[in-house]
Formats: C-alpha cells, sequence, structure tokens
C-alpha cells in the first residue's frame, strides 16, 4: 500500500506501544503534525518548551515502556538535549523525531533559519550522536528499514534513538508491505557465565543482591524476585533504581547507600563475599561519594551488555538474558540476614509549630497508598523520599544520576498521562519547580489530576549543603507559588498552604476526600532544614570537589 513516510513512522511508534506524542511545533515539523493529528490511535501532547517535552517524554516512558518526542530543527532538538541526555544515562526509551529542511535545502546549502548560517546541516544530529544509542537520518528510499531498526534499537537497548526526518521526506509516498512490529530479545547461550557465578555462590558463607535502575528500565521485577526466592539471597537497593526489588518481600534488606546506610545494612553488603551487582551502577550519590568498603573487582557485575566476574568480561550479553539464566542456578543460601523495618507510621507529633523535614516525610510515610507513583525532584524531596517505604504496587521515579533539577515537574505530566487511573504524587521544592513551572500549565490543559508537594525553603537547599549556604547564587526570587494554578488557568486546582504538622495532616485528608482535581500544596520549611541523609551526601560532595 501508498503511505507517507509521516504516516508510517507513526504507524510504527504505535505499534512499539506509544499512544501519546510530546513536543512543540515548529515550521520544519507542521506537515508532519498532521499525521500525528490524524492517526487514530495517537494522540499530540503539545508542550510550552521543548525541554519540557523531553522531560515528559521521558516520565512516560518510564511508566509505559516507550515514549517519543516531536520537535524542530536546530532551536527545538538542542532545547531538548538535556532530557534526552538524562534519558541515556538513566537508560529510558525515547524516540527524538527531529522535523528538518527539505533535502533540496540541504544539499544547497542555503542558509535558513534554525542553521547556523554557516550552510552545514549535520551539526545538531552529531550533538546527540553520544547521547543516543542509534541515529538515522531518513529518506523516501531507506524508510522502511531505518525506522524500524530505530525503534527496535530504542526497545532493546532502553535508550533515546535519534530520528532525522526532512519534511519533504515526510510527505512522501512510498510503497510499503508490512507494518512494523517490535521483535523480541535473542536467546543466547550464557551457561558458562551462570555457572561461574553459581559456584562463587555455592562457595559463599554472605550473599547479597545489589539492585539497580536497569531492574526498573527492563521491567525485570517479577524475573528478579523469582530468583530471590528461589535462592533466598537478601536484596538491597540503591537509590539510583529504587522500585527495582520488591520492598515488602521477606528478602530485602533495605537501601544502601554506602557510609551512611543503616548499619545492618551497610554492615551486611560490606563484610559480603559473594555481591551480585543486577542492574545497577554504584555512582557516587548512590554511594554517598563511593564510601563502600568491599573491593569493586570482587563484585559479580550484571549489567545490560555488560558482564563482569573477576578477569571474565563480556559487553554483549542482554540483561533479560542474564536474569532468564539466573533461574538455572542451583543454590539455597542458609545465612541469617537482616530483616528490613518498615517506617512505622504515626511516630511524629502534631503540632502548631514549624514543620520540618524530618515530620514532614514521617507524614509522608503514612499519606503514600498502596499503588501511587511517586515522583520526587533532585534535592531535599528526593533525599528524603528514597528512605520512604514502598507498597509492591507502588513506583518510584527519581534521576539521581543525572540529577537535573526541575526534571520531575514535567516527568510527573507524563507519568500521570501514561497511567491516569493512579494517583502521581509529585514532591519537589521550590528551586527546581522554578525552572520548569510551564509544565503546570500542560497539565491544567490535559485535565490531569496529580498531586504536588512544593517545598517552600527559600533557595536551593542542596547547593547551599555543599557549598555556599550563605551565598547568593543559592538563593532565587520567592514566588506567590500558591497563585499559579490560577495563572495558569487551573480554576478547579485545589490550593493547600501548610506551615505546620497539623496544617499537612488536614491537607492530606482533604487530598483523600477529593481525589477529583488536581492538588497544589505549598509546604513551607526553613532554609537550613534538610533530610540526614542530604546532609551526608552533601559532605561527601563536598569533599569530592575539592
Amino acid at each position: 500500500m501508498k503511505q507517507r513516510v509521516g504516516q508510517y513512522l507513526m504507524d510504527a511508534v504505535h505499534a512499539a506501544g506509544v499512544d501519546k506524542i510530546f513536543g512543540v511545533p515548529g515550521d520544519f515539523n507542521l506537515a508532519f503534525l498532521d499525521d500525528i493529528i490524524s492517526h487514530e490511535h495517537v494522540e499530540w501532547i503539545g508542550n510550552t518548551n521543548e525541554l519540557n517535552a523531553s522531560y515528559a517524554a521521558d516520565g512516560y516512558s518510564r511508566i509505559n515502556g516507550l515514549g517519543a518526542l516531536v520537535t524542530t530543527f536546530g532551536v527545538g532538538e538542542l532545547s531538548a538535549v538535556n532530557g534526552i541526555a538524562g534519558s541515556y544515562a538513566e537508560r529510558v526509551p525515547v524516540i527524538a523525531i527531529t522535523g528538518a529542511p527539505t533535502r533540496a535545502i540541504e544539499s544547497a546549502g542555503k542558509y535558513v533559519h534554525h542553521s547556523l548560517g554557516e550552510g552545514k546541516f549535520d551539526d545538531y544530529r552529531k550533538m546527540f550522536e553520544p547521547i543516543t544509542t542509534a541515529q538515522g537520518y531518513i529518506t523516501p528510499n531507506n524508510a522502511t528499514t531505518e525506522i524500524p531498526r530505530l525503534i527496535q534499537e530504542a526497545i532493546n537497548e532502553r535508550r533515546p534513538v535519534h530520528i532525522h526526518l526532512p519534511i519533504d521526506v515526510a510527505m512522501t509516498e512510498i510503497d510499503v508491505t508490512s507494518t512494523f512490529q517490535p521483535k523480541q530479545s535473542t536467546e543466547q547461550d550464557i551457561s558458562s557465565y551462570i555457572k561461574m557465578i553459581e559456584d562463587k555462590l555455592n562457595a559463599a558463607k554472605q550473599p547479597v543482591i545489589i539492585a539497580g535502575h536497569e531492574i526498573n528500565s527492563f521491567g525485570l521485577h517479577s524475573e528478579l524476585e523469582r530468583f530471590v526466592n528461589q535462592t533466598n539471597i537478601p536484596v538491597a537497593q540503591l537509590s539510583l533504581g529504587k522500585g527495582a526489588f520488591n520492598e515488602e518481600n521477606e528478602h530485602y534488606l533495605g537501601i544502601f547507600d554506602g557510609s551512611i546506610a543503616e548499619e545492618n545494612v551497610k554492615n551486611y553488603v560490606n563484610h559480603s563475599d559473594a555481591i551480585l551487582n543486577i542492574g545497577a551502577k554504584l555512582t557516587d550519590s548512590a554511594t554517598a561519594g563511593f564510601s563502600y568498603e568491599f573491593d569493586i573487582d570482587d563484585v559479580v557485575m550484571l549489567n545490560h551488555n555488560y558482564f563482569k566476574m573477576n578477569e571474565t568480561i563480556s559487553n554483549n550479553i542482554a540483561l533479560p538474558n542474564l536474569l532468564k539464566g539466573l533461574m538455572n542456578i542451583s543454590y539455597k543460601n542458609t545465612s541469617e540476614f537482616p530483616s528490613y523495618v518498615r517506617e512505622e507510621n504515626n511516630d511524629y507529633i502534631l503540632d502548631d509549630q514549624p514543620l520540618t523535614q524530618a515530620t514532614y516525610f514521617k507524614m509522608m510515610q503514612e499519606f503514600i497508598q498502596l499503588d501511587d507513583i511517586l515522583i520526587a525532584d533532585q534535592g531535599t524531596s528526593f533525599f528524603g523520599a528514597y528512605d520512604l517505604s514502598l507498597y509492591k504496587d507502588n513506583t518510584f521515579i527519581g534521576q539521581p544520576l543525572w540529577g537535573s533539577i526541575g526534571y520531575t515537574l514535567p516527568a510527573t505530566l507524563g507519568t500521570q498521562i501514561a497511567a491516569p487511573n493512579r494517583r502521581n504524587i509529585l514532591l519537589i521544592g521550590d528551586g527546581s519547580l522554578q525552572l520548569t513551572v510551564q509544565s503546570l500549565s500542560t497539565m491544567v490543559r490535559q485535565q490531569l489530576k496529580p498531586v504536588i508537594f512544593v517545598i517552600n525553603n527559600d533557595g536551593y537547599t542542596v547547593e547551599r549543603l555543599i557549598h555556599g549556604m550563605k551565598e547568593p547564587y543559592n538563593d532565587i526570587h520567592m514566588w506567590d507559588y500558591k497563585a499559579l494554578p490560577a495563572v495558569f488557568g487551573g480554576d478547579n486546582v485545589a490550593v493547600h498552604d501548610v506551615n505546620t504538622s497539623h496544617e499537612l495532616k488536614d491537607a492530606f485528608e482533604n487530598i483523600n476526600a477529593n481525589n477529583d482535581r488536581m492538588h497544589f500544596v505549598e509546604v513551607k520549611m526553613a532554609v537550613e532544614d534538610a533530610p540526614t541523609k542530604l546532609s551526608d551526601i552533601a559532605k561527601a560532595f563536598a569533599s569530592q570537589n575539592k
């Protein structure tokens, strides 16, 4: 059959599981956007800017499994680079589509708008090479091979891809014999690697698993839990990848974050004689400045396309295949390990004193419901939230490796659109909110109903703790935060002003009783108040920068 390339691309994106397309219109993508608008199975979600769109596509992908973003050449695609780089770092698959000038304009080297005025048209494509797992220049001749290749790469690697789509190509009709369908990952013979792991475990007295973000990226939660239940090996999580393991499982130890971990978790992990690192990266923020006490060279690394045990290294084993292979291990751990103790409810005092970070997060623990999606921005919110106890069906989203403040507000736009029937709770600070606040407008436009908690502590507390507690570069201008929903047209948004634990409790009760609208909660706290974990990690960061 005959189809325009743009139509074929949208059919392929939808076949891969995407039904919402985020982006911003520009004259080099407008005609292609017509094919998005007219597609019966996908919906265009217009954003206020390309950075926010890239964050929203990332959030959508973390829940949906794959996301898509459309920008225009130059000014649009470069505004999205930060978001795409974050998706690459944290293994989130996003199809980044750039509507570009025609091939005729490019071949003539014309000085068109959004170019650098040098007659070159590949500069921006080169910028995407280090932050995407695959790139492609689409033509009528290669569309039915390149588009499937790129989408499949995004799925296989759980990382972004970049599609350069000249607008004349998007409008060109081609012959299409079949619609793209994603392929299942190819099975690999990894029996020799699995035998090595089995031998190590059988010689061990204190084994442990460190689980991380790649479990979330590849959706391998049930596979990991089956292996753990079968072998009786306890599991510690990193903050990078919280939610990788069921925290209600009896084998869960807790969060391992180096020297600042709970004593029983820290001691068990540091003294383990068989550490299986499954889908995790031991980054500085996840380990309080690399403050683990074990020898990293002794750790068995089981990551996507990276297996390492002693001198054996392989860069082509898929993580899903590794998890499948682990089920063939004959081993049962008989050593004792510490049990994770969930945070007790009501471990706080309701009063009319100024609210503290410690009380705020103790109360938030009680507020979380069984299948909530919890999104925490990098700063006081993330470092307080990653110690919260989750239920089996909760989803936790942060960005501790890339660590771009402001990410989570537009990411919540994406997660709420991907899961409209789940409650999305956003924890964000005032400094982060000011970076991407325009996404509140898109939430209102899309009639979304997340619950947004904004900590107003007058500036960049996370930066103050690292360096410059009183310096003006860590100050921000005070906004009337409670007025923002109205500014963005949110007449039906419930706004709450919280200064004390009593007022926070009242806000919680109101939110639970009125789940038919968005809630925007401004929570005031002292400038220098911070979660204990953030204070400790800030010291590690400060030392690291010397």
